[in-house]
């Protein structure tokens, strides 16, 4: 450990002590300098920046203690009592408020969960190891969302819902059992971290029916519940789902636009963000932007689509994307700083990108080469502090 790095270490862990957190230090700390390692600083830290944690630290008990009570109501409510209403009812009851009818239409949604969340982060085995705090009603024999969907047979059909709401059922090739053996389930009162991801995703799918469950969003909630439920005080890692729930929902309201595919040509949707993508790189690089825009007209879509709406998860490995997300939520105006982060992406490539034909520069966009954050970092800063001025003129004309 370097001085350097122990200086960085006490000067966060002395701005935690505090018996009122300064958001305003926390925040230009974490987008400088990232939150170190350890003690769980990083997971209080982001609670911090997402207005999870209240300023006054005598507050947090009770504001923790209640948020998981109602995250605890959330679960009786949408999966164990329908579950036990609906064995109460007939499959065949006609009336469209029947328990079974919601049931049926929630298959959809939760196997296209199912499906993604099962292959979460797979550089990494965290997702498919065991959490130390299953669910307690489900652990004791009530049925999971995982069980569910294997019990209906959903594996056997690939169901598919696209960002305009179409769902396409398709029959499954068979997968070779040596490929499922990671994904299956554990033994009866265990779970995998993934099947907590799977419950935190179906139950705000039900919360929020205007947008559902979109694909993707399994790659937002990953980073967040890996950060809540390690290297966390074990009180805290017990709740690592219910205040993961509650940190995701809090990004999903600042981006949840990216997932509606009505919104992409409104001024705060994808499309929008690609266009000040484009405004900003035309400023910065221009011989850059003639070339990918002009000469290949290698569009955005192609590429800065999946990096903006995904927040760059899947762009880099999990660390690295932890790395990049200490800034992105440190930032009051995250979202701008996310537009000079791809700017910054495309910048660094410059040399590479203007030597490269049409094909060879779609497949570097889509498959970022490794690099080291902190450099795409100074560079991204070094765009906001050069256009931070003219920051509504860029990023708007």
């Amino acid at each position: 450990m370097t001085a350097v790095y122990k200086q960085r270490v006490a000067e966060v862990d002395e701005l935690l002590s505090e018996k009122k957190i300064d958001a305003k230090k926390i925040r230009a700390f974490a987008f400088a300098h990232g939150v170190p390692e350890g003690a769980g600083r990083r997971a209080t830290i982001w609670k911090i920046l997402l207005d999870y944690l209240p300023p006054d630290v005598a507050d947090w008990p009770k504001c923790l203690a209640k948020t998981r009570k109602t995250y605890n109501e959330f679960v009786d409510d949408i999966i164990i009592n329908p579950h036990e209403q609906a064995n109460n009812d007939h499959p065949l009851n006609p009336n469209p408020d029947s328990q079974w009818n919601a049931y049926f239409k929630d298959n959809t949604i939760l196997s296209q969960i199912d499906k993604d969340v099962r292959r979460l982060c797979p550089d990494i085995s965290f997702f498919q190891q065991a959490t130390p705090y299953p669910c307690p009603s489900l652990a004791s024999g009530i049925e999971t969302l995982s069980e569910r969907v294997e019990r209906t047979c959903l594996e056997s059909a690939q169901v598919q819902t696209s960002r305009m709401g179409i769902t396409k059922n398709t029959v499954a090739s068979k997968v070779p059992d040596e490929e499922l053996e990671p994904y299956k389930l554990l033994p009866k009162g265990q779970e995998a971290h993934w099947q907590v991801v799977e419950r935190i995703l179906f139950i705000y799918a039900k919360l929020n029916p205007g947008i559902g469950y979109v694909q993707g969003m399994n790659e937002v909630i990953g980073p967040i519940y890996y950060v809540f439920a390690n290297n966390t005080p074990v009180e805290w890692q017990e709740h690592a789902e219910a205040d993961a729930f509650f940190c995701f929902t809090s990004i999903m309201a600042e981006i949840k636009d990216n997932f509606i595919k009505t919104l992409d040509d409104s001024a705060c949707g994808i499309v929008a963000m690609m266009v000040q993508l484009m405004n900003l790189l035309q400023r910065c690089d221009k011989p850059l932007h003639d070339l990918l825009v002009e000469k290949q007209q290698l569009s955005p879509q192609f590429y800065a689509f999946r990096w903006l709406t995904l927040l760059l998860s899947q762009e880099f490995q999990l660390p690295d994307v932890i790395r990049l997300w200490d800034s992105f939520l440190a930032e009051r105006s995250r979202f701008d700083f996310l537009v000079y982060t791809c700017c910054a992406m495309l910048v660094v490539q410059h040399d590479l990108l203007l030597e490269n034909d049409f094909a060879h520069n779609m497949k570097l966009l889509q498959n970022y080469p490794d690099i080291d954050v902190h450099v795409l970092l100074h560079k991204a800063m070094e765009l906001k502090q050069q256009y931070e001025l003219e920051h509504q003129d860029v990023l708007s004309r």
